[in-house]
């Protein structure tokens, strides 16, 4: 039988009303909840609430902003991140993240096809969000700066602020208006619309407040935003959670291991949610000796597995304790946490509650615990499906409401979950999805390629997956060290900076196929395995 997890009332409302209307707040209108460590610039937890008010009404003067329309954002993270957000919301809007590394033509796609109205970037990204923008037929007047820095060319957010509130706020439907429109991996091709309500993302943020409520003290402690707002880990825990639970999070608009660790040591850094390649970096990085991390009691890693060794290595060296969770964005996303860092080590911990989660065989019949299968979740934290592509929602959703999420796993007796392996072909570059047919498909089109297949290697000097091509070139093509690197650097120049082939080329006679034309990329990693994982013509 699927394992009954415990319950937590959860109001069937929409997110602004769970953050700004709630009677039970216990800190007050003047704590700082996001606070930008390089110009000292913040929002407190009434400045956030009146902004989002006030940028709600901007977008219904400037552009009749009406229920359901889409607000891009393309950015690094951003201390206005969380308010742009949520003044989308208050008119009724749907966000839609994008990755800040896209090419304009990543970005264009994500941009058509979320049937974005405006997109909202910063002055660093703003090349690319131009080139986007006039490829997806989106007006320049419809492009707006976040950020401390401007541009002459483009309006800044400021400027579409309503100078006082009109109207009331826009009401939804929190079981099926849409809240966010997030982009994840699919194996064979672009990235697809994962469509999450406002009551998924409600939700799971009380399923994980549950867990980290009970952890976190608004008082007490400091989190630290690293991972990125646009990815739906950060957007829950990050953005969404600190502004329920009061807790001010000092916030980076990028990774920098010495920035991490000054700000950890200068703001007293209680806690922080990472992936495992920061871990890797706070367990055996000379530079992290050259600063005072003793204020970091406990860190959560997500996003891929995470080796025992490296928890017991950072414990050793920091005294910091360091748990795992899982989620995806189609789980809104958080589906397990671990309640300490010594329980269920190795694993993700227990599931959150309101959820029924079973493990299942190739043949459809559920296994019993310890044995291991294929992961199906079902929770009021599931999403809705896949924008624009039933077939796809179909195929990853039952009828009676369980998603198979495509990971293989098991539960021990205590209910701890440990994932061992993955049903779909998606990469896992710190924490990012890569789908191997997408860079097949671009890679097919290079004049030394005749046929091409993408795998994903573990590399454990980086504690990552990262991206490999077997290359069948083109008859008369050298097999080089020289030519693989122009292969690779081709590519770089043609997607986000989490897709280069940072495992190199390996030249191949024959792509082997199916007898239905798929490539059985299982073979491909046997393969290397075999010849002791030699890879050539690494990045």
């Amino acid at each position: 039988m699927p394992r009954q997890v415990p319950r937590i009332e959860i109001p069937h409302t929409d997110i602004w009303t769970v953050l700004f209307e709630r009677e039970d707040k216990p800190f007050p209108d003047s704590q700082v909840i996001y606070q930008c460590p390089t110009t000292g610039r913040n929002y407190t937890y009434a400045s956030l609430k009146r902004t989002t008010e006030l940028f709600g009404t901007g977008l219904r003067s400037h552009w009749k902003w009406q229920k359901g329309d889409v607000l891009a954002l393309f950015a690094q993270n951003c201390i206005d991140t969380p308010a742009v957000t949520w003044g989308c919301h208050w008119a009724g809007g749907v966000v839609s993240p994008a990755n800040p590394a896209y090419t304009a033509r990543e970005l264009g796609h994500h941009l058509r096809d979320s049937g974005a109205r405006a997109l909202f970037t910063q002055k660093n990204l703003l090349g690319t969000a131009l080139k986007a923008a006039s490829e997806a037929g989106m007006p320049r007047e419809r492009i707006v700066l976040i950020g401390d820095d401007r541009d002459r060319g483009v309006r800044h957010v400021t400027e579409i602020l309503g100078e006082r509130l009109e109207g009331s706020r826009t009401k939804l439907d929190p079981g099926s208006d849409l809240a966010f429109l997030v982009y994840s991996s699919g194996t064979t091709g672009l990235p697809k619309g994962v469509m999450l309500t406002h009551l998924n993302v409600v939700s799971n943020l009380f399923m994980v407040n549950s867990s980290e409520g009970a952890l976190l003290q608004w008082n007490k402690d400091k989190i630290l935003s690293v991972l990125p707002y646009y990815h739906i880990y950060g957007l829950q825990c990050l953005v969404h959670l600190p502004a329920y639970a009061g807790l001010t999070t000092i916030v980076m608009s990028s990774f920098d291991l010495k920035n991490f660790c000054a700000i950890i040591q200068d703001n007293h850094i209680t806690y922080t949610y990472v992936a495992p390649p920061i871990i890797l970096h706070l367990a055996k990085s000379p530079i992290i000796s050259n600063y005072d991390l003793s204020s970091l009691r406990m860190i959560t890693s997500g996003a891929a597995p995470l080796a025992k060794d490296l928890i017991h290595a950072v414990k050793n060296r920091l005294g910091t304790e360091v748990k795992q969770a899982y989620g995806l964005s189609e789980t809104s996303p958080v589906t397990h946490i671990q309640k300490a860092w010594n329980h269920g080590m190795g694993s993700n911990g227990p599931a959150l509650p309101n959820q029924v989660v079973k493990f299942m065989s190739p043949d459809g019949q559920e296994v019993p615990t310890g044995k291991e299968g294929e992961l199906w979740i079902k929770g009021p934290n599931v999403f809705l499906g896949y924008l624009n592509n039933i077939e796809a929602t179909k195929a990853c959703k039952t009828e009676d409401g369980f998603f198979k999420t495509g990971d293989i796993g098991y539960e021990d007796e205590d209910g701890n979950m440990y994932i061992t392996d993955r049903v779909k072909e998606l990469i896992k570059y710190k924490g990012f999805q890569v789908a191997p047919a997408e860079l097949e498909g671009i890679l097919a089109s290079h004049e030394l390629v005749n046929d091409v297949a993408v795998i994903g290697i573990q590399d454990h000097s980086q504690a990552t997956e990262v991206p490999l091509a077997f290359v069948a070139p083109k008859e008369g093509v050298e097999r080089s060290e020289a030519n693989g690197k122009l292969i690779v650097d081709w590519l770089a120049e043609r997607v986000a900076g989490h897709k280069r082939l940072r495992g190199g080329v390996r030249w191949i006679d024959e792509v082997p196929k199916s007898a239905s034309g798929k490539i059985p990329r299982r073979i491909l990693k046997d393969l290397l395995a075999k010849e002791g994982g030699v890879v050539k013509a690494k990045l």
